[in-house]
């Protein structure tokens, strides 16, 4: 049996010969080869200062840190998404407002946002899923205009600074996206991405703080201070300390240790140089062979991947079965493992979730959230999927479906 596994990274000898360069070079940790990947990603993007650390998590951690969230704040996320786009939020001691989707839709309700506003509420997270932007425009007319009906209760410089909630966009899906013809990620106050071994672009693990804060922010002077967040609060970073005779440093703040390394920054530099060109032309065409394939089933519900205004980064293939039960969908993921095929599942909402429903979430109160999760099943995107592989995985899953919901 052929096993046709989810989503592996791309490692072949171009990555290999970049980590042992890396390796060889006698400097693995924080050096040059992490600011040259920071500063092409803020070329890609557009944005105007980039952070790499060794995770989204951490990435999105730092910065509400920096903005002051803190206990008895607000923070509203989506009710689908990963966990860790709420739990960063339980992590800081303010409260997760967890918001609906758009109905059809897997990305957040910019309605929903606006009705969950209140003073207390500190920063807003919209999450990109699958690759798919969220509607940016009118999330940012949602908090402008909902700051000048209820006010913004705010609590240290950067809020006073900014006067509203801080818009941090969860973009850890949507590397090489695109939203009225510019990069995701840049359309917000700051945007996080994720570089984990799952996604389009990876460093095995890692992440990235994208800073694009309006005037009067001096985004690189943030930059030098989440950086210094990210070392224990030091003052140099090691390759600084290195130079002759510069070893001493201070600790100006108890930091945390979430550093990006040389290693991971030469594998995100080998996928950066062929992303465009090279992998993102190849998971379009994988998505787009699924969704030819399955427009002649009338059950299939494929995801859009463009529309006049967004431009996906192919990084899922959210397939929903139509009018299955969550029973059903699980069935057929099954059906497919018994045929060398892994499927997923993403996500399951936060209310779901044994913590959240502890905290007293439930999701009856996220119908849309709900509908979208009980028929889902993302299916495997890859470079090295091939296109007769897609057609076997469209194969499985319908004559599964066929013999499932008869």
């Amino acid at each position: 049996m052929k096993l046709i596994p989810f989503s592996p990274p791309r490692i072949d000898e171009l990555t290999i010969a970049a980590v042992t360069d890396v390796l060889r070079s006698g400097w693995i940790t924080t050096g040059p080869r992490t600011r040259e990947f920071e500063r092409r990603i803020a070329a890609y993007t557009g944005s105007k200062k980039v952070l790499c650390l060794n995770s989204w998590t951490n990435a999105a951690e730092l910065v509400l840190r920096w903005f002051g969230v803190g206990q008895g704040d607000e923070v509203i996320v989506p009710a689908y998404t990963y966990a860790a786009t709420a739990n960063i939020v339980v992590h800081l001691g303010a409260r997760p407002v967890m918001v609906d989707c758009t109905p059809g839709e897997f990305v957040v309700s910019a309605d929903a946002i606006e009705a969950a506003i209140t003073k207390r509420t500190k920063a807003i997270m919209p999450v990109d899923i699958g690759g798919w932007p969220c509607d940016y425009d009118a999330i940012m007319e949602v908090v402008q205009r909902s700051i000048k009906k209820r006010g913004f209760e705010a609590a240290g410089e950067p809020q006073n600074k900014l006067g509203r909630p801080l818009v941090l966009n969860d973009a850890a899906h949507s590397f090489g996206a695109r939203y009225k013809g510019k990069s995701a990620g840049v359309q917000t106050d700051v945007a996080g991405f994720s570089f984990h071994a799952v996604k389009n672009l990876t460093t095995a693990e890692g992440g990235a703080v994208i800073l694009n804060l309006p005037e009067p922010f001096d985004n690189e002077s943030i930059w030098q201070s989440l950086n210094i967040s990210a070392l224990h609060g030091q003052t140099k970073d090691a390759l600084s300390k290195n130079q002759p005779g510069q070893w001493r440093y201070d600790i100006i703040e108890a930091g945390y240790k979430c550093n990006m390394t040389d290693i991971q920054a030469a594998i995100g530099l080998v996928e950066l140089d062929r992303y465009d060109n090279d992998t993102l032309l190849r998971r379009k065409k994988i998505c787009t062979l699924y969704s030819k394939f399955f427009s002649n089933f009338d059950w299939a519900i494929s995801p859009v991947f463009s529309d006049a205004t967004r431009v996906s980064s192919y990084h899922l293939f959210l397939l929903r079965i139509k009018n299955a039960t969550e029973a059903q969908r699980d069935a057929i993921i099954v059906a497919a493992a018994e045929e060398g095929i892994s499927l997923n599942v993403h996500f399951q909402p936060l209310p779901m979730l044994s913590f959240y429903k502890g905290m007293g979430y439930r999701i009856a109160d996220f119908p849309n959230a709900l509908a979208q999760y009980s028929n889902e099943i993302s299916l495997p995107v890859y470079y090295d999927l091939s296109d007769e592989d897609a057609k076997f995985v469209v194969d499985t899953i319908s004559t599964a479906v066929k013999r499932i919901m008869r």
